[in-house]
């Protein structure tokens, strides 16, 4: 493991963070001063900071039911509640996975587990998070293949994978995507509002009957539970990607009728083939040239003649053949 993130599951804060503490020189390694960043360190190895002794925090995660007006954040720069502060003061150091806007409310994981967060809110994991969608009017239920296409968000496309009507404003809205306000935004684009926003289900894990603001601590049967669904949702694009192999070109030429060789081929020479009807069409109908008119040949083009057509009279002497005065010389 990292240094930095053994600083970090420490509790010490996010990883920049105790990057600074490795470059300022307030970190030590079985008594030997580290300054470099790359550093790992192993379970055996002794860690301090200071006087301090560090050791890592054991796995935790937390399911919490989010109510609205919590930010998701560990910290605010404008002092607006966050979700940390409905745990207790002294909690080891959590993670959200996702996250769900102010006034959205609903299932929310909270955890130091690397391997967990990163197989439910990876893209090529897909795991599902199931929403329930309150309207400002009455939704016309023929718009949900909009939805299920996908809709071009300032982010991306934004699809749904299904879309259930629970009553007249009322939907179930099922999403394997994490985009920022995605729902709130293809409704919008719909010439919808929302007015109420609660995620109930992250891949097999429901929230069951918890007041707003409560939490409680997974077991490991439901850690294992949303692994494998992870796990599961990364195979399945990969078996849609399996095509049928490509035959081989020798294959294909083994299915394909041989052409016949040469010797194969039966040959007559024209003077011995019957003139086929198709011939005699052709031969009828071709046109006869038209017999030269007697007299004077046409003159041919003249010397210095523009246009090169035939004039009618006498062809001129043709031009002198060159150095043909030389040669009269040299021959008396």
């Amino acid at each position: 493991m990292r240094l930095n993130r053994f600083l970090a599951s420490a509790g010490l804060g996010s990883r920049r963070s105790c990057e600074e503490l490795i470059r300022t020189g307030q970190v030590t390694v079985n008594g030997v001063l580290c300054e470099t960043l790359a550093t790992t360190v192993s379970p055996t190895d002794v860690v301090k900071v200071g006087s301090h002794v560090l050791h890592t925090a054991a796995p935790t995660t937390l399911l919490l039911h989010k109510p609205p007006g919590f930010l998701c954040t560990a910290s605010d720069t404008h002092e607006r509640r966050t979700i940390f502060e409905l745990l207790p003061p002294n909690f080891p150091r959590l993670f959200h996975v996702g996250r769900l806007d102010r006034e959205s409310e609903g299932l929310l994981l909270l955890t130091n587990d690397g391997e967990l967060s990163l197989k439910l809110t990876h893209p090529r994991y897909k795991v599902e998070k199931e929403y329930e969608v309150v309207l400002d009017r009455a939704f016309d239920f023929e718009l949900a293949s909009k939805l299920l296409h996908g809709i071009a968000l300032e982010e991306g496309w934004a699809k749904a994978e299904s879309v259930y009507k629970l009553g007249s404003t009322k939907l179930k809205v099922v999403l394997k995507q994490g985009m920022k306000r995605q729902i709130r935004l293809m409704f919008f684009a719909l010439g919808y509002e929302v007015k109420r926003l609660v995620r109930v289900r992250i891949g097999p894990l429901q929230m069951q009957n918890m007041p707003p603001g409560s939490w409680r601590v997974l077991t490991q049967k439901e850690i294992d539970a949303l692994l494998a669904e992870g796990a599961k949702s990364a195979a399945e694009p990969a078996e849609r990607r399996v095509r049928k192999a490509r035959p081989a070109l020798r294959s294909i030429l083994k299915r394909t009728p041989a052409r016949p060789r040469l010797e194969e081929i039966p040959f007559t020479p024209r003077a011995s083939r019957a003139e086929g009807s198709s011939e005699k069409l052709a031969r009828s109908l071709r046109p006869e040239r038209p017999a030269r008119p007697a007299g004077k040949p046409f003159a041919k083009k003249a010397v210095g003649s523009r246009t090169g057509k035939p004039s009618g009279k006498p062809a001129a002497k043709s031009a002198p053949k060159p150095f043909a005065k030389f040669e009269r010389r040299r021959a008396k």
